[in-house]
């Protein structure tokens, strides 16, 4: 588990204890595996009854269902409610015929005809509570407090203040600023038509997907909020689907991956499409610790290890480079550092993501290839991004921030910056690495519709080869300068159970 990760679970835990105080409880944290543990503790506390979240993803599942043969065995009554998802995800694979739904239409079009989610409950206060006390031992840090960073292994020194400050009471103040104190700015600048420039490429103080993850904001909550926002600006319109179009994408992802436990493989992934991808042990290093050459996928990638998060246009960006787009490497490779760095990285979504960045599911329009040099400069023109994540391009002129290879040498130079010394070269040519990529995706798409008599090419453009990206003869190198270059443990951790005394 990475620093960021871990220091945004200790929060959230630290701020739910913060929050039971002031109901008369405590929160205890169990150090341990739940089926080696709750035998015990069925017993040591007299437990009648047990309460836990429904998790869809199969790990979970296999876990739980240990603990609910504990609990039984323990005559221990089990209560399991859905809550991390807006609808029951059973339901929505048994409404298709008993399989998950492959397309977000086809999703839409299932969750449209269901009943609305049912609305959040009201927090609880202590008169709710009446007399109810959590009993607590003079001990009970030592035994049962949140564990510190440095219990953990870590290295506080020198901490700088986290990014995101993990924890229910963030997310709350986060969700409010969301959704503004008036209606019509808020809708327009973050639903309507929120701003692309430089600055939604970093963390913004209205973000909100880590605390989803984690269970510190409840998407039922953000589902009535945004319906809410949506009647007070709308008036008399109903709403459409596409309007949840963000929670449902999640959704989508939990629903496909909920009976699929090689959903986050190729092998043996009845929904994944078998490509010969290369092994590249030290291109894959370089993508994971922002050294390609490329400054903005560079620059992505610090941003990912520093923060733990970044723009999800950042992540097109990163997935293409590493998979159809630059270096042929699989998508599994990638998953597997956005699981380490990646605060917002459910496993379904996480896996769900990397199927569709890589056109190995779900997303077919192999054509369409991230210039990792045009697609950011269209993004910060002035090259902010870059400036503030890789400081030894600082000094380096607007016109070649995002291609510095092709500046002057002396305004290399000038720039206390020399390419392929002070700053990698570029790794690859990507105008020629993306011409032969789309190509062999051409030819495995045109093997598989031969085979499943598909007409997946019917939307491949003839140009196809001029989809490439904006600016792509700046992201080759010129030839004077250019170089080429051929968990589940943790999980169990993160579960939280319920158990009444």
């Amino acid at each position: 588990i990475h620093l960021c990760e871990c220091m945004f679970l200790l929060q959230c835990l630290e701020d739910l204890d913060s929050s039971l105080r002031k109901l008369n409880s405590r929160l205890f944290v169990i150090r341990g595996q739940p089926a080696n543990i709750f035998p015990r503790l069925f017993k040591e506390w007299k437990v009648s009854r047990l309460t836990f979240e429904c998790d869809s993803e199969p790990f979970g599942k296999e876990r739980d269902a240990a603990i609910k043969k504990l609990a039984s065995e323990a005559g221990v009554e089990v209560i399991v409610k859905t809550s991390h998802t807006l609808h029951d995800l059973d339901r929505i694979t048994e409404l298709n015929g008993g399989q998950p739904p492959l397309t977000f239409k086809r999703f839409q079009t299932l969750v449209s005809s269901m009943e609305p989610p049912e609305p959040p409950l009201e927090p609880l206060t202590r008169e709710l509570l009446g007399d109810c006390v959590t009993p607590v031992s003079e001990n009970h840090r030592e035994r049962y407090g949140v564990p510190l960073l440095d219990e953990l292994g870590f290295d506080t020194e020198c901490l700088d203040p986290a990014v995101w400050p993990g924890g229910e009471s963030e997310a709350l103040k986060r969700l409010e600023r969301h959704f503004g104190p008036d209606s019509n700015t808020a809708w327009q600048e973050n639903f309507e038509r929120p701003k692309m420039s430089s600055s939604p490429l970093l963390a913004s103080p209205l973000g909100l997907s880590p605390y989803l993850r984690f269970g510190c904001l409840s998407c039922r909550l953000f589902y009535y909020k945004l319906t809410e926002l949506y009647n007070k600006v709308k008036k008399n319109a109903s709403p459409s689907i596409s309007l949840y179009d963000k929670l449902l994408w999640r959704e989508f992802f939990y629903t496909a991956a909920s009976n699929n436990p090689r959903f986050d493989r190729m092998e043996g992934n009845p929904i994944c499409i078998r490509i010969p991808w290369d092994r590249n042990p030290e291109a894959l290093a370089k993508w994971a610790e922002a050294k390609t050459g490329f400054p903005w996928i560079d620059a992505i990638m610090t941003q990912l290890r520093q923060e733990g998060w970044i723009h999800h246009l950042a992540r097109h960006a990163v997935a293409c480079f590493l998979t159809r787009g630059d270096l042929w490497i699989s998508w599994e490779e990638g998953m597997k550092v956005f699981e380490e760095l990646l605060l917002d990285a459910d496993w379904s979504v996480n896996a769900g993501s990397w199927l569709c960045h890589s056109c190995s599911s779900f997303f077919q329009q192999f054509f369409h290839c991230y210039c990792p040099v045009g697609f950011g400069r269209r993004i910060d023109p002035n090259g902010d991004f870059i400036r503030r994540y890789l400081p030894v391009l600082r000094d380096f002129p607007t016109k070649f921030i995002y291609d510095p290879w092709n500046a002057p040498d002396d305004v290399q130079r000038a720039a206390k910056c020399v390419i392929g010394v002070d700053y990698p070269k570029p790794m690859v040519n990507h105008a020629e690495a993306s011409r032969l990529n789309i190509e062999r995706m051409r030819q495995i798409y045109q093997q598989l519709s031969r085979y499943r008599g598909l007409s997946l090419l019917a939307t491949v453009p003839s140009n196809h080869m001029e989809v490439v990206g904006v600016n792509e003869a700046q992201a080759a190198p010129p030839t004077r300068r250019r170089t080429q270059s051929s968990t589940s443990s943790q999980r169990e951790c993160l579960k939280s159970y319920v158990v009444i005394k």
